[in-house]
């Protein structure tokens, strides 16, 4: 499945639920109830969670197998097409990836590997080099955990001759927040309002605090003082969705590519009666406009990777990117 654990560990949260059977009906109901009381998107995904109940109960009885009931259950969750809303058992995972599946790729394996060469270096996660017209090239494909200062230290000061910056983080499908943060800290040269946060205070659908500021703060290491283009497209989910909201709130950065994936609900766990995992977006989060990023930002240029590019060995969105650093 896509790296997609945008909280930090001391966010993630196992909710202790009411008693219900071990059975088909007892899972069933346990499941919308957890959703029910928890889920954080009804309001704005316009979802009728009630309507929902009525439609699946009738497909639950207790002759049913694990694999049939999964199925049901698997196809409820669906209902809200949430990429952070999972099921999980010892067979398969339940989920919902139309926030990608649904759209082109706007990304080729194939001709990274053509722009990155192989003299490619290597900072922990990040793959980076040189182009030939002097714009420095940096890969970051997950927000894992692993992205450290120095790696960032020594990163910036390798492109310090270099006209600007190109950061590609198409297909990176989210990780830990710490590290959006990190890597965005290096872009900004004083504190930042980027967003706000809300955080479920009750059972309704509508029980939220006050929307709580999210800062981002300059880094005390090495920052970058010129141009960044920062290449996104629809897989760019979680983790490095807030990424991309941070970025588009530093100067000298600007967003070329195709809309992100969204993703914008800090995820929580739980567990059903038959041991089955389930996780759900609990805490919603919005750009510094108080509007929702759940369903992606949009870049400043939209771009696309054409065929035609393709097949002459050219990345559509990193040559747009390429002749803004140069204009």
């Amino acid at each position: 499945m896509p790296a997609m654990l945008l909280a930090l560990v001391l966010f993630a949260s196992c909710i202790r639920e009411e008693e219900y059977a071990d059975n088909p009906r007892g899972n069933f109901e346990a499941l919308w109830k957890i959703m029910d009381e928890h889920y954080c998107f009804f309001t704005e995904k316009n979802i009728d969670w009630n309507a929902i109940h009525t439609k699946y109960a009738p497909q639950v009885d207790d002759g049913m197998t694990s694999t049939q009931l999964f199925e049901v259950l698997a196809k409820m969750i669906g209902e809200l097409k949430d990429g952070h809303v999972n099921l999980y058992s010892s067979f398969d995972v339940g989920r919902n990836w139309s926030w990608h599946e649904n759209y082109p790729s706007n990304f080729s394996d194939t001709l990274y590997n053509k722009y990155i060469g192989t003299d490619y270096k290597i900072a922990g996660p990040l793959r980076y080099r040189v182009l030939d017209d002097n714009i420095g090239y940096l890969r970051c494909a997950s927000f894992d955990g692993a992205i450290g200062a120095g790696n960032l230290d020594n990163v910036l000061s390798e492109f310090a001759p270099c006209n600007g910056l190109i950061i590609d983080i198409r297909d990176n499908s989210g990780g830990l927040l710490t590290d959006a943060e990190t890597f965005a800290a290096r872009f900004t040269n004083e504190e930042i309002l980027v967003g706000y946060m809300q955080h479920k205070t009750g059972t309704g659908h509508n029980d939220f605090s006050s929307l709580e500021e999210q800062r981002l703060k300059p880094s005390n290491g090495v920052r970058w003082q010129k141009r960044v283009i920062l290449l996104t497209n629809r897989q760019v989910y979680s983790a490095a969705n807030e990424f991309t909201k941070y970025m588009k709130c530093c100067p000298q950065v600007t967003i070329v590519g195709d809309q992100t994936g969204g993703g914008a609900g800090l995820p929580y766990t739980s567990e059903l009666p038959n041991g089955w995992g389930v996780r759900f977006s609990a805490c919603p989060m919005y750009d510094r406009n108080k509007q929702s990023t759940e369903f992606g930002i949009a870049p400043d240029h939209q771009v696309n990777l054409t065929q035609e590019d393709l097949l002459r060995g050219k990345d559509t969105i990193i040559e747009y990117a390429r002749e803004l650093l140069n204009k």
